[in-house]
Parts: structure tokens; C-alpha cells; sequence
């Protein structure tokens, strides 16, 4: 809606639909919290039937995933839902399945909130702890469909740990028997820890959470933390991360060692940490191939240097004053002087201890970052923040330079993606000092634009990505004043991902990262208006934002010639030809922009660039100064002044010579050879639109060598390309011989015309298909001044193309481009009823063009590909639309009433056969026709009823591609006599296709037209007669043939002829008989037969002596040779129509067999027919 618009009265569902696009799909409350309840209130009922047990589980894990985005909407009521769950558990009458399936309930929710919310819902009084424990007693380890249970038993055991009272107090007397003793439930509980810290299912994790709380309790860890250390390390040193088992042991193992030392107390755990992380050194964890156990062992090793040095606030890092972003936007004067620098306090505490293993613990971090997976980086990064803030300034600014180093063009993407997460923690913690920020600042422009190519691909995607955050991060962290020198830089590397970067989460992490330092900071040039273009919608489309946004973002010149710099540094020579192409018409559009700048540095630089050996880098260069050249020269059209002031002598001379040198190197050839073709194109296209003065030089023969070697040689182009190849040779010629090829009077050069006439009719004779396209299509593009003289030449030339020869049947292709060249050529040279045939479309010349593209309309060649006629009657009926609303606008007298019905009857048919693509095109042809702007197609059959069944406003909402609403339309036209014949052909050919919606629709929409008439004797003799004169129009044409009795079936099935029944031997069924008879005759086509037996079978229903002669048949395909056939023929089909005599009680019943030797009334006996032979078979 445009801005200032009201809104159309009478549309309350719009502003519904508005709403909620705005809230974004988001949830208010737990909308289904009724059905919940019931559901877990009939567990009992459904526990006894499988499928109802698996539903209510499975409609309750649907429910709660709903809220996987929006869990806290749970929280008022996980308490009822936990009650009814945990009473069903607590019951001592409850099955076993039963306390399953309510564990199983309970997972989900956890699953869905998370655990650390849900543990403080359980019971957890000192009375639970017994019932808990021994609920484990009934647990099968191995059992891998209860896991779930023994999850949630551990979550619950790990809360009732954490009463506050010693466990010993709970034991009682151990003394069971006298020489035996029971085990303490501290025994228990650690028993039941460790065994489960091994086992293969996800309590594992839960069994590292029970013993976080476990170990740490003030009771515990006097008795049993040693111990159970001593367990861990040695099962850390047993276990190999080459064995299914050690992974498992390993993983649990240094789950439950991280959350020891995270939630333990310090000088508890320090007695410990330098063993641990002896030991963990030794498991050689960065060796492993396991991700999660590198992301483990680096999540422990930063804990045990968190338990290292003491817990403290740096009191040398920085802080930003104020970080409310409602105070940034303001721009007053007081405001601005409140605002204060950093000052950096001095570390006056000298109680700073470092132990020697921290340098241990520094160093795997650093190891860390440079891991191959993102997971493990990200937790060193982290753990990199957390170590610094606890070490004093020198160490946390060697950190700061260690973590620098990973930002070597020697290191691997992944060390660049880890140092700009640690970079982000480090300056979102304000341990990154402002003083750091000249070193860090020029490494992050650089990751902004880090990419290195692998293959036929390219890495460094995430390390642009990590790179916004960083800004992200500093925008938050620094005031206005300290990131102000660096202001410029980074506003400009961020506008730059932005708007071309390829990925498209880059784009759009770089725009999110400008919004924040545009809020945050407040000091981005033009901040408002750059992002009010390249929002987050905006930089979702590549091409908008190479072609659209940037070039509004260059009308503020603080970007413009960073952005040209970046595309001809970075862009030009992507490996990627889309990014290439893109920046080259970026490159176009900036160019008009900073002209001098483009002309004095850009030009040259991309000249000596075309020169490179890198195939790329040369491809780009070409393309870029061909869209330079043209952005220039526009502009210099615009400002009214020669393009000379722009581009000197030596950057014309360069221009020049580029094809020449490409060619003494051989350039040409190859795969490489494909892009400099397509790119020299290119070049000669725009050079001859910038009209660049060289007329008459030995360049203009050389290309068009060029393009008449690519369009000759377009076979061995590789078949991803061949197309946009061909199009660029195309447009080349089209502007080549229109700047260079007419003479200043304006005529053509004799010579010249018809050298190339001459050359290109002889080429559309050549064997390969691919150079029948080319020439065709350059003959197309011919400008008027060659074709004068010459047109009933060129048309006869590319008529010869479009006729389908034994040796060429499938060269669809050339015939589609053939089409696409005459409409070109019509256009060109235009039309004059009293002109010469040889100088534009008259009189003597259009009638011959319709039959050529009338003529096409009958292609449904088909290969291996399908059905590729398709492609040349698409091709003509955008052909004749063309020619027609030419002719229509210009002479309509020229267009023949006979002629203009063919073109709409003929575009009807294909309106309604079976390809959607087609009848989508076909369909919009028609209306194009029908409801043409300005002066209307004369001659158009019913015009009238045409407009009325199609009006003009059915022209944008209908979707032609749909048959459910494609052919209720179309088959209407089948009451407009002059349509009918045509429009029947199509539906018989939809009707009988294969795909099932277009069968069924079809077939609903004819039906439904043949109701309306049933009762009408002269609509249904005039339908019967044009549906008989289609089949014999088209005996023994297979793809009309076998649909058309599919067809047949159907309506004789739904009575659509009952009519023809009340009289004997109507002139309908005689006629459809011997059609039939001739259309199956010595055939061998089991799908034929098989058709023609549904349709003898349907016309047992007509009296007379076609019924005797229809049972002939039926009896003789009984008795096919071919078994498929006689089966087909036999007792499902043939016996049931039988029945149709006209004494219906003196038939047999359905379970009963009629036999041979019976006669039965109205009907000539089995016996009769076999006895009277074949001689009557084909009478």
C-alpha cells in the first residue's frame, strides 16, 4: 500500500491478517491447557489400547512442541501438570507400564522448558529420598524404551540431594543381620551415579547433574569427592575415543568432572584441579574425532582455570557509562558533555596468584579456538573471557595478543571464526581495552571480507558472520568517543556486507550489526537512511541489494568509492560468475556516481586486470569494463556532453584491444574459452551502445568473428551455459550492426548485408541444432536497415527451419528459436499493406508467415525429454500474439476473418489440453487477444459470449495452471460452435492423460457440460457430430486416438448419449462402431485395445444391429491372443453389459454365469457368433 493510502473499507480480514503478520506467529497463553488436562486425566483409560497410548502421547508431544520458541508460557502450569503425573507414579497401584508412560509425559515437558526449570517443581522432602531410590531397584539399565524414566528418576533424585540434612541421619542401623550390613544411602545414591554415567541413553547427562549436586554437598564432599574423583580420572585413562564404550564412559565421565568444578566450591575443588588437569592432558582430546568430546574437555579445562585463580572483578577493565539506548540517540549539548572518557585505573592489588598451570589452561583455550567445529570454538571463546577477567592486565593483554595471532593469513578459516568470537567476548566483557582497539580494529575489517576458495566453493562464510557480531559487540560495549577514529572504516566495511556479501546471513548480520552502532553510537553517517533501505527484508535479495540498495547508498560520498574499491578488489574476481556478473552492473550503476573516479582509477586498473592469468579475475574485468564503459557514456548523454570527457585515448585504445589479445593467447578456447566468449559479448554490446568511435576498423571484423565462431561452435558449449552464451552473441550482433554497419545515409553496405545474409541463410541449414538456433535467432536480431530488401529471403529461410524433416524431428529447439526469429524480424521491420514482400509485412507476405506459425501448432514432437513440441508451440502462439496485435494496432485490414478464427481456435485447443505450462500460456494468449489494449483483433469468432465467459478482470486473478479452475472455464467454449471442434480435441487429449488432477478435473468439467445438454437433441446430434469428426480426423494417431477412447468410456458410462438410445441403430453409435473397428484393426497396441473394449462395453447400451456387431467384437477380443487383452474383456467387463437387454428379469443374477449355449432375449447367442466365423469380423 502506497504511503498516504486509507485502507479499502469492508475488509476487516486485512487488518486480521496485518495483526497477525505483526505479532509473527508469536503465542499469548497456553491455549490448550483444557485438552491437556484431559489428556493426562484418561491415562489409566488408555493404557490397555496401543494406538490409543501412542495418540495421547503423540497429539501431547504436538501440543508442546507448539511452545518450543515461547516455553515460559508453561510456567504457570507445570505445577497441575507435574501433580498429575506424580500422582499417577506415587501411586503403589499403578502398573509399571503406567509409571512409564507417565515419565515418558514428563520428558517431553522437560524437554520442551528445560530441565533447571522443571528439577524445582519435584518433591524434595527429606521422605522422598528413600521412595526414590528405590524406584531404581525396578530399573533395567538395557532397557532402551524406558529411558525416559530413569531420566527423569535421576532429575528427581539430583532436587532431593539437596536437603538439608546430613544423609547419615537417614541410614538408621546398617547392621541388617549379624556378619551383614546394609549399604548407606550416600553409598547408594554415588553407586547409582556412577553406573549411570556410562550408559549409552541421555540419563547419562542427567546422572552428571545428580552428581554435581551430590559431590559438592557439604556431607559428601568429606567422603566420597576424593573417591569418586579417583573413579573418574582412572575411567578417563582406561576409556579410548576410538571405542563406541569410551566415547560413552568419556563423555559422561567429563560431563559430571565440568559440573563439579562448576558448581563446587573453589577450595574444595583446588586440591584436585591440577591432577585433573594432568590427567585430561593425557587423554589427548584435541586428537579425537568426537566433537563433543573436544567441546567437553575444552568446557573442563576452562573450569579447572576458573578454580585456579580466585573469583574477582578486574577492576582495570572497561566500562561504558551509560548504556541505555534512549540516552546515545540524545543529542543535546549536556548530554554530550556528561559523556566522559575512559580512564584507565592502575591494578593496585598485589594479591594477584597465577598459578603455573594457567598458562596450561591458556594455551588448550587458544588450541581451542582454531577447533573444526563451531560448537568447540564458541566454548573456548567463552572460556577465553572468563580466564581474562580474572588475570591481571599485563596477563589478560597477553592473552589479548595471543588470541590476535589467530588472525594470520597462514591460519585456517576456523582460527579466524574462533579469534572473532573470542574478540566479541573479550569486548563485550570490557576486557578489551580501548588502547587494543588500533590493533583490533583493522583485523576485523579484514574478517568482514574474509573469504578463500576450496574447490569449486568458498570457506570464511561464519568468519564474516563472527566478524558482525564483533561489531555488534563493540557497539554495546565502547563509548561514542573511543570507537569514533575508526567510525569511518567500520561503517563502511558493514555497508559493504551489507549490500555484497553473497551469503545472504552475512547481509543481513552485517545490517543488524549498522542498526546497533547507529543506535549504540550514533556517529555512522547517514545511519537513519541506510537503514531504512537496507533493512532486514531488504538485504534478503541479492540482486536488489547489488543492483538497488547500493546504488542508493553511494549518493552519500562518504561510501561511494569504498564500495567501487571493494567490488574491483574483492567482487570482480569471486569465484562465483552470479557475483561477477552482479558487481560488473553494480560497477554500471556506481560509475555514474563518482565518473572521474571510475575514469581515472576504476578503468585502467580493470584493463591491466583483464590481462591476468586467472580465468576469473579476467572474466570479471571484461564484463566490468564493458559496464563501465556504459555507465559513462550514459551519463555522459544525460549531462549532454561527448563521452571523450570521461574515457581518454589510451583507456579507448585498451578497450580496443582487448578481444585482439585475448585472441593471440588462445584465450578462447577451452572451458575457460566459454566465460571469455560470453563476456567478450558482452563487451561488444555495450562498447557499440557507447557508440565508441570504430567505424571502419579491422576490431569490427574480428568480432563479429567472434560471434559468428560462438554461433557456429555452440554444440561444444557446455549445456549450463550454451544460453546465455547464445544470448550474449545475440545481443552483440543486434548492437554491433546497428552502430557499425549502416552507411551515414542510413542504408546498409551492400557488401556487408549481403555477405551476412548470405552466410547466416546458408547456416541455418547446418546438421547441428545448436547453430540453427543461433543463426536463426541472429537473423532475428538483424537490424532494419539489413534486412530491407532482403525479408522474404530471411522469413523463407527461417520457414524451411520450422518444417519438421525425417532428419530432424528433434531439433525442437531450432524450430522454437525459428518461431521467436520471424516474430522479431515482423517486428522490425513492421507492416504496410501496399509495401514490397522483400521490405515489410504486407499483403502479399502475411499470409504465408500465418501459415508458418499456424503450421507449428501441429508440432507434438517427442524424445527423450518429453513432450519438446511443447516448446515450439509455445513459441508460436506468443509468435502469432505478437504478429496479430501488430497487425491489429497497425493494419488491421491485413487480417483475414478466416485467419484470426484459426488463431483463436487454435490457441483454444491448447488452452485445454494437458501440460499446465501450456495451457497456463495458452490461456493468456487467448485473453491478450480477446481483451487487447487499445485498437481490438478484428474478426474475432464470438466475440460477444467470449467476453462474457472471460471477462477482462479474470485476467490477473485466474490461475491458468490449475486445472480445478482452468477447465470449468474452457469447456464452456465448447457451446460456441466455431470453438467447439478444437476445444473438444484438447479436453479428449486431457481426459485421457495421466496426471490424475488434470484427468479428473477435465473430466468433471465435460461432464458437467454434457448435463446441460442431455435433454437438447440438436446440441447433442451437433456434439456427437463434431466428437465423431474428431476421431476420424485423427484415426490411427495414437496420441489422440487412445485418450479419445478413454474419453468415449467415460461418457458413455455417465449416460452422456442416453438420448441416442431410444432409437435403433442412431447414426451416433453406427458411425462411433466403425471408428472403433477401424481404429483397433490389426493393431497391436495392448493400451488401444484395452480402451476399445470399455468402449464396446458401453455400447451394448444402443439397440439394434449395432449391439449384435458390438457383442461380435467383444466375443472376438475374448479371444485375443493377447492374454492381458481377453482378460481384460472377460466376466468384469463383458458379462456385467450383457445385462443390458431389454428383459432385464430374464438375465442371470450377478452370482450366476451366463453360458454359451443361452440365448437370451434381444440377443444373439455365443454359440451363433462363434459358429457364423470371422467372416463377418470386419464387415
Amino acid at each position: 500500500m502506497a504511503l498516504g493510502e486509507e485502507p479499502a473499507t469492508g475488509a476487516p480480514e486485512d487488518g486480521a491478517e496485518d495483526e497477525a503478520l505483526a505479532r509473527g506467529g508469536a503465542l499469548e497463553v497456553f491455549g490448550e491447557s483444557a485438552e491437556t488436562r484431559a489428556l493426562l486425566g484418561r491415562l489409566r483409560a488408555v493404557l490397555g489400547d496401543r494406538a490409543a497410548r501412542e495418540g495421547a502421547l503423540e497429539r501431547f508431544r504436538v501440543i508442546m512442541d507448539r511452545y518450543q520458541e515461547q516455553p515460559h508460557l508453561l510456567d504457570p502450569h507445570l505445577e497441575w501438570m507435574m501433580n498429575l503425573l506424580l500422582d499417577i507414579v506415587q501411586d503403589k497401584t499403578s502398573p509399571a507400564d503406567l509409571i512409564h508412560l507417565a515419565f515418558k509425559f514428563l520428558y517431553i515437558i522437560t524437554k520442551v522448558r528445560g530441565y533447571k526449570t522443571f528439577l524445582r517443581l519435584f518433591p524434595h522432602e527429606v521422605a522422598d529420598v528413600q521412595p526414590v531410590l528405590d524406584m531404581f531397584t525396578n530399573q533395567n539399565p538395557r532397557d532402551h524404551e524406558t529411558w525416559e524414566t530413569r531420566y527423569m528418576l535421576l532429575l528427581w533424585l539430583s532436587v532431593t540431594c539437596l536437603i538439608p540434612f546430613d544423609f547419615s541421619r537417614l541410614d538408621g542401623s546398617l547392621l541388617t543381620q549379624p556378619g551383614q550390613t546394609r549399604m548407606s544411602i550416600m553409598d547408594r545414591i554415588l553407586q547409582i551415579a556412577e553406573a549411570y554415567l556410562v550408559v549409552s541413553d541421555k540419563a547419562r547427562d542427567a546422572a552428571a547433574v545428580l552428581v554435581s549436586k551430590f559431590v559438592t554437598r557439604p556431607d559428601v564432599k568429606q567422603k566420597k569427592m576424593a573417591g569418586f574423583l579417583d573413579w573418574s580420572l582412572h575411567t578417563l585413562a582406561r576409556s579410548s575415543f576410538q571405542t563406541i564404550e569410551g566415547v560413552i564412559a568419556m563423555d559422561g565421565t567429563l560431563q559430571a568432572l565440568a559440573q563439579i568444578f562448576k558448581h563446587g566450591k573453589r577450595e574444595d575443588c583446588l586440591p584436585y584441579a591440577a591432577t585433573v588437569l594432568e590427567c585430561l592432558e593425557g587423554c589427548r582430546l584435541p586428537n579425537s574425532n568426537q566433537t563433543l568430546l573436544r567441546k567437553l574437555g575444552v568446557k573442563l579445562v576452562q573450569r579447572l582455570g576458573l578454580t585456579f585463580l580466585k573469583p574477582r572483578v578486574a577492576k582495570w577493565r572497561y566500562q561504558r557509562g551509560c548504556r541505555s539506548l534512549a540516552a546515545n540517540l540524545q543529542l543535546c549539548a549536556q548530554s554530550q558533555k556528561a559523556s566522559k572518557m575512559h580512564v584507565e585505573t592502575p591494578d593496585s592489588d598485589g594479591d594477584y596468584d597465577v598459578p603455573e598451570e594457567v598458562e596450561s589452561v591458556i594455551e588448550q583455550l587458544l588450541v581451542g579456538l582454531k577447533d573444526q567445529d563451531t560448537i568447540v570454538r564458541w566454548s573456548a571463546a567463552k572460556g577465553i573471557g572468563r580466564m581474562a577477567a580474572r588475570l591481571p592486565k599485563e596477563l589478560a593483554d597477553d592473552v589479548v595478543g595471543s588470541v590476535l595471532d589467530c588472525f594470520s593469513f597462514q591460519e585456517t578459516d576456523n582460527a579466524w571464526h574462533g579469534g572473532c568470537l573470542a574478540l566479541a567476548e573479550l569486548g563485550r566483557r570490557g576486557l578489551l581495552l580501548p588502547s587494543r582497539l588500533e590493533d583490533v580494529v583493522p583485523v576485523i575489517l579484514k574478517a568482514l571480507t574474509y573469504e578463500e576458495k576450496r574447490g569449486s566453493c568458498s570457506v570464511g562464510t561464519n568468519v564474516r558472520d563472527a566478524a558482525c557480531y564483533v561489531c555488534w559487540a563493540f557497539a554495546r560495549a565502547y563509548e561514542p568517543q573511543e570507537l569514533q577514529p575508526f567510525v569511518a572504516a567500520i561503517s563502511s566495511a558493514l555497508v559493504i556486507a551489507t549490500v555484497f556479501d553473497r551469503n545472504i546471513n552475512c547481509r543481513r548480520a552485517a545490517s543488524a550489526a549498522f542498526q546497533e552502532n547507529v543506535g549504540r553510537q550514533g556517529t555512522f553517517p547517514h545511519g537513519i537512511d541506510i537503514l531504512t533501505a537496507a533493512d532486514y527484508f531488504a538485504v534478503g535479495n541479492r540482486a536488489n541489494c547489488f543492483l538497488v540498495i547500493s546504488m542508493f547508498i553511494a549518493g552519500f560520498p562518504e561510501y561511494t568509492q569504498p564500495m567501487i574499491d571493494h567490488l574491483v578488489t574483492m567482487k570482480i574476481s569471486h569465484w562465483d560468475g552470479v557475483i561477477r556478473e552482479l558487481s560488473a552492473k553494480a560497477l554500471h550503476n556506481l560509475a555514474q556516481r563518482a565518473p572521474e573516479y571510475s575514469a581515472a582509477h576504476v578503468l585502467p586498473r580493470l584493463l591491466s586486470m583483464t590481462r591476468s592469468l586467472d580465468l576469473h579475475t579476467r572474466h570479471g574485468a571484461v564484463l566490468a569494463c564493458a559496464e563501465v564503459t556504459r555507465g559513462l557514456y550514459r551519463l555522459a548523454v544525460q549531462e549532454d556532453r561527448p563521452v571523450a570527457d570521461y574515457l581518454d585515448e589510451a583507456a579507448v585504445q585498451g578497450l580496443k584491444h582487448i578481444h585482439q589479445e585475448l585472441y593471440d593467447r588462445q584465450l578462447y578456447r577451452g572451458l575457460g574459452g566459454e566465460l571469455m566468449r560470453q563476456a567478450v559479448c558482452v563487451l561488444i554490446e555495450n562498447l557499440s551502445l557507447s557508440k565508441m568511435p570504430f567505424r571502419g576498423d579491422v576490431v569490427i571484423d574480428g568480432w563479429q568473428w567472434l560471434i559468428n565462431d560462438t554461433l557456429r561452435n555452440l554444440h561444444l558449449i557446455s549445456s549450463h551455459s550454451r544460453q546465455q552464451i547464445k544470448e550474449a552473441a545475440v545481443l552483440a550482433l543486434a548492437a554491433l550492426c546497428s552502430e557499425y554497419y549502416a552507411l551515414e545515409t542510413g542504408e546498409a553496405d551492400p557488401a556487408r548485408q549481403e555477405e551476412l545474409i548470405r552466410q547466416y541463410l546458408a547456416d541455418l541449414q547446418s546438421p547441428e541444432e545448436m547453430a540453427r538456433c543461433g543463426f536463426s535467432l541472429a537473423l532475428g536480431a538483424l537490424p532494419r536497415f539489413l534486412l530491407k530488401g532482403r525479408l522474404q529471403q530471411v522469413l523463407a529461410g527461417l520457414g524451411a527451419v520450422t518444417v519438421i524433416c525425417p532428419e530432424d524431428v528433434s531439433f525442437a529447439e531450432s524450430r522454437r528459436d525459428a518461431l521467436k526469429a520471424i516474430s522479431r524480424v515482423c517486428q522490425t521491420v513492421g507492416v504496410r499493406a501496399g509495401g514490397a514482400p522483400d521490405e515489410v509485412v504486407c499483403e502479399e507476405n502475411v499470409s504465408q508467415i500465418y501459415r508458418t506459425l499456424l503450421g507449428c501448432l501441429r508440432d507434438y514432437t517427442t524424445d527423450s525429454r518429453g513432450d519438446v513440441g511443447a516448446w515450439v508451440r509455445e513459441a508460436a502462439m506468443t509468435s502469432l500474439m505478437d504478429l496479430t496485435l501488430l497487425l491489429g494496432r497497425e493494419q488491421p485490414e491485413l487480417i483475414e476473418a478466416s485467419v484470426c478464427q484459426q488463431v483463436m481456435c487454435c490457441v483454444a485447443q491448447q488452452a485445454s489440453e494437458k501440460i499446465d505450462r501450456v495451457r497456463a500460456h495458452a490461456a493468456r494468449v487467448f485473453m491478450t487477444l480477446l481483451h487487447s489494449d487499445g485498437s481490438p483483433v478484428p474478426h474475432v469468432p464470438h466475440r460477444g459470449e467470449l467476453e462474457k465467459l472471460f471477462p477482462r478482470s479474470d485476467m490477473a486473478s485466474m490461475n491458468w495452471n490449475a486445472p480445478s479452475q482452468a477447465f470449468p472455464r474452457i469447456t464452456q467454449l465448447l457451446g460456441l460452435p466455431a470453438y467447439r471442434y478444437h476445444v473438444l480435441l484438447g479436453l479428449a487429449v486431457s481426459m485421457g492423460g495421466l496426471t490424475e488432477s488434470t484427468v479428473r478435473c477435465s473430466t468433471q468439467s465435460l461432464l458437467e457440460y454434457m448435463k446441460g445438454i442431455q435433454n437438447d437433441s440438436q446440441a447433442l446430434e451437433g456434439f456427437g457430430g463434431t466428437l465423431l469428426q474428431v476421431f476420424e480426423d485423427n484415426l490411427l494417431n495414437d496420441r489422440v486416438s487412445v485418450p479419445l477412447l478413454k474419453t468415449l468410456d467415460q461418457m458413455l458410462a455417465n449416460g452422456c448419449f442416453d438420448l441416442f438410445t431410444s432409437e435403433q441403430d442412431h447414426p451416433f453409435s453406427v458411425k462411433l462402431l466403425a471408428l472403433c473397428k477401424e481404429e483397433i484393426k490389426k493393431s497391436k497396441d495392448v493400451q488401444k485395445l484395452r480402451s476399445s473394449v470399455a468402449v464396446f462395453c458401453g455400447m451394448v447400451q444402443f439397440p439394434g444391429d449395432v449391439r449384435r456387431k458390438v457383442l461380435l467384437q467383444l466375443c472376438l477380443l475374448l479371444c485375443h491372443p493377447f492374454p492381458v487383452v481377453s482378460v481384460h474383456t472377460a466376466a468384469p467387463r463383458l458379462f456385467p453389459s450383457w445385462r443390458l437387454g431389454p428383459c432385464p428379469s430374464a438375465w442371470p443374477m450377478p452370482d450366476q454365469h451366463p453360458r454359451p449355449d443361452t440365448t437370451y432375449p434381444g440377443q444373439v447367442s455365443c454359440e451363433a457368433i462363434f459358429l457364423k466365423g470371422t467372416s463377418d469380423v470386419y464387415t
